[in-house]
């Protein structure tokens, strides 16, 4: 199954589950179901549950949260991600303040989805990972859609929290197939990590004894796993991969032991550089880590640029496996 088939199936269970649960967004009804045919069926199948809305990401956003505060649970779909920044005011100053600021704690079940991230030839406008922006506001949970991941038991934690959540869904994973079985591919096996709360490890033979911890959201993870394939096969070198389900807030304690073992950690993401969600980590990782590991933590970016619509250009700009293969070599020289 594709990850864009599990996201659609994953909602069909939701909404078939919770008759609370609304469905709002642009061009979310049948026939065309989403621009990435995330909500395909879900109009038809569930009639007045799934609202189609003007183009005003703000207004989407403010309506759906109101619902949630309102006593229902709401599921928002931004068409491009790089539009989430016309809802900033309705998520950062109204939804995610909403859950403490009327004195008591209030439930507001709101998910906000974002397809993310370039690779696709949409240029610089529909291409970015703006998750860094999000990251650090009080109140709101930042998730990331993983090929490893259970989509299903995915929606049904971020509605549950009660508070509003974005989910990031890189482009590039929807017509790629979701992982099973605990095999990544012929060298690479996964399991979830013990007390993580949800952050997948990938690794071959024994986790513990990896030379360097590539740490990144499920939307580089094919890049990581490429890169992860050239140092073991070219240079020997045996490294980590730990994908968390949950960006923010995002707890690298039961990592620690993993990453002191190791001694060498990458951070791996799309955006671009500058109060990164990889920065957040690293600060965490040296605020417990720092004197027992080899250097201090790598970040791994794509360049500060706007994202070209040529294919050429754009995997120029856009962090690629190569980048992530010459950090873990320049950390363990």
């Amino acid at each position: 199954m594709r990850v864009a088939e599990s996201l659609n199936r994953a909602l069909h269970e939701v909404l078939a589950e919770d008759p609370s649960v609304r469905v709002l967004g642009e061009d979310v009804l049948d026939p065309y179901g989403g621009a990435f045919k995330i909500t395909k069926g879900l109009s038809s199948r569930f009639p007045g549950r799934v609202l189609a809305t003007p183009i005003s990401e703000n207004g989407i956003v403010g309506v759906a949260g109101g619902l949630a505060l309102a006593g229902g649970k709401a599921i928002v779909e931004i068409m491009f991600s790089d539009f989430v920044a016309l809802a900033f005011d309705q998520i950062v100053n109204f939804a995610s303040k909403s859950v403490s600021m009327y004195g008591r704690p209030l439930r507001l079940p709101l998910i906000v989805r974002c397809p993310s991230g370039g690779g696709r030839g949409y240029g610089p406008t529909h291409s970015q990972s703006l998750q860094k922006h999000f990251i650090g506001v009080p109140g709101l949970a930042v998730y990331e859609v993983s090929p490893f991941d259970d989509h299903r038991e995915l929606f049904g934690e971020m509605l549950a929290l009660g508070e509003p959540c974005l989910l990031f869904e890189d482009k590039i994973l929807y017509t790629r197939r979701l992982f099973g079985d605990g095999v990544a591919d012929d060298l690479f096996q996964y399991d979830l990590l013990p007390g993580s709360g949800g952050v997948t490890r990938v690794y071959v033979d024994d986790p513990g004894q990896a030379d360097c911890v590539i740490i990144a959201p499920g939307g580089v993870a094919h890049r990581a796993l490429a890169a992860m394939r050239t140092l073991l096969l070219e240079r020997e070198i045996s490294c980590l991969l730990l994908v968390p389900r949950r960006l923010y807030p995002f707890d690298v304690t039961p990592l620690s032991p993993l990453l002191e073992r190791a001694g060498a950690v990458v951070v791996a993401e799309e955006s671009t550089a500058g109060g990164t969600w990889g920065a957040e980590v690293a600060h965490q990782v040296h605020s417990r880590l720092w004197g027992r590991l080899r250097r201090p933590v790598s970040l791994v970016h794509s360049a500060a640029g706007v994202i070209p619509a040529a294919a050429h250009l754009e995997r120029d700009v856009l962090v690629q496996d190569t980048a992530i293969v010459r950090a873990v070599q320049e950390l363990l020289t």
